[in-house]
């Protein structure tokens, strides 16, 4: 297998390996993996993929191996964040020439969005939880309650109430077509208020665990949990549970989409049992290398094990790939998980306009207005050339174009 990587030597500090031939490679975010790379604990090499770009705390695109310790900022704070993603048995030929019924079945079905500030009138967020939702919750609730009566913080944010909703920024559901003109379903979302509390309230913890040592560090975002350490078992507990969370919330959103649409008078009958992927893009797993244990964390990134299905998708507008890995242990068997920005939100708003937007998602039934104008497919780096620069490390098995989108 000829391998696609650039390898970048770090004085001081393991190599990075980035799969960023044809792409843009941020300065920023090339400091950024330099200064991962200088902690002593990392295991043999860093990984970049090829939507690499800069992020809070450590590099979107990135894969960190690390051994007897984790990075709590490194995963970040949508834990369990990932992507969802269903093959139906129908044809283009089968929906209706107008798509904006299909797109109020979905904004109808799955809560999205966020306002009321996030309390209790919040359009995002369940008022009546569906028996879905408790049900899945008895397995959960639990031992989130085991978790937060050792960390009672924890449980000062929306839980159960999120769990099967869609959130805000650049998480999505979408109608998309493939290939063949076959009809999919896809989701992007993870562990919504709950997740986000964890994963603060841990990177704050670990930056007072080792605040006597906190200024030798290449960055304080960097703080990390040694294993044996006081709080390093409570934050695998609740890191753990959040990634299982994450998933849950996709299956549900999943689930009621499908029954959603199954009851509307806009489509046929149709099955969904033809192919299904879930993946995680934002989490770590300890996984084994050279008969070695080590703590994996992907940030902005899939696990791509040979055979293993996963899934890149573009932006609004842009195509989505379904994609098996090939098992390339060069990358910690991971490859992108999206387009990756090549600008800020604010960038994006201030550079282009509504006929921008208009134009860009021509043909798609979605939004065309001011406040989605930051998730303009511009915004991003190629898709087809992110695709390209990882062809060592996934095969596409389908490749989907949306023709509805909903935002959060």
């Amino acid at each position: 297998m000829t391998h696609k990587y650039q390898e970048i030597n770090v004085k001081g500090g393991v190599p990075i390996k980035a799969w960023v031939d044809g792409v843009d490679f941020d300065i920023k975010a090339q400091q950024q993996l330099r200064n991962a790379a200088m902690l002593p604990f990392i295991y043999k090499w860093i990984a970049a993929m090829p939507d690499v770009h800069v992020g809070i705390g450590a590099t979107i695109g990135s894969v960190i191996p690390t051994k007897k310790a984790i990075i709590p900022a490194a995963v970040g704070v949508d834990i369990g964040c990932g992507m969802m993603a269903v093959k139906t048995s129908l044809n283009a030929s089968q929906l209706p020439d107008h798509l904006r019924g299909v797109r109020d079945v979905i904004e109808s079905c799955i809560p999205h969005g966020r306002t009321a500030g996030g309390g209790r009138n919040d359009r995002g967020a369940w008022s009546k939880l569906p028996k879905r939702v408790t049900s899945v919750w008895k397995g959960l609730g639990s031992r989130l309650q085991d978790i937060g009566d050792k960390h009672p913080a924890i449980l000062k944010a929306n839980h159960v109430n999120h769990l099967g909703t869609l959130g805000s920024g650049n998480h999505f559901v979408e109608m998309c077509l493939d290939e063949d003109n076959q009809v999919w379903l896809m989701l992007h979302s993870g562990s919504r208020g709950i997740g986000n509390r964890i994963g603060t309230y841990f990177i704050s913890l670990a930056k007072r665990d080792m605040e006597d040592v906190l200024g030798r560090l290449p960055h304080r975002d960097l703080a990390y949990f040694n294993e044996g350490s006081p709080h390093f078992d409570d934050y695998v507990e609740a890191l753990m549970w959040a990634q299982e969370y994450a998933r849950h919330n996709r299956e549900i959103m999943m689930a009621n989409l499908i029954e959603g649409l199954q009851q509307s008078d806009l489509l046929p009958d149709f099955a969904t049992d033809l192919m299904a992927v879930n993946c995680h893009h934002n989490y770590a797993a300890q996984e084994t290398y050279d008969g070695q244990d080590v703590w994996i964390t992907r940030k902005g990134a899939v696990r791509a094990g040979k055979g293993e299905l996963g899934i890149i998708p573009g932006s609004m507008g842009a195509r989505s790939f379904i994609v098996r890995g090939l098992g390339n242990e060069e990358s910690f068997c991971t490859c992108s998980h999206g387009a990756g920005r090549v600008m800020s939100r604010t960038e994006a708003k201030k550079r282009f306009t509504v006929a921008d937007q208009e134009l860009a998602t021509e043909g798609v039934e979605c939004r065309k207005d001011a406040g989605v104008i930051d998730e303009i497919p511009m915004a991003y780096k190629p898709i087809e050339a992110v695709i390209k620069a990882q062809s060592d490390l996934i095969e596409v098995v389908h490749t989907l174009k949306q023709v509805v989108c909903v935002k959060g």
